[in-house]
């Protein structure tokens, strides 16, 4: 099972999963074409965003560890 932590950062997250990128979209997160996201933390983009942390987490490892079946295609 992948696992993906608050301590990583977008960009890691996105070039490790990119079916990530619906998520940070869905939560309002754009920064994937910006150059703070190789170096921000998913903790700090959030926080900065004033989103739930925890609640980013959850969506994304759910993504990634249960991916959509149409996506699959």
């Amino acid at each position: 099972m992948d696992k993906i932590t608050k301590d990583m950062t977008i960009m890691e997250v996105v070039n490790k999963y990119p079916q990530s990128i619906k998520v940070f979209f869905e939560h309002g997160l754009f920064c994937i074409g910006c150059n703070v996201a190789y170096r921000e933390t998913v903790e700090q983009g959030a926080m900065a965003h004033g989103l739930d942390v925890s609640e980013l987490m959850d969506r994304l490892n759910e993504t990634v560890n249960n991916p959509d079946p149409a996506e699959k295609k």
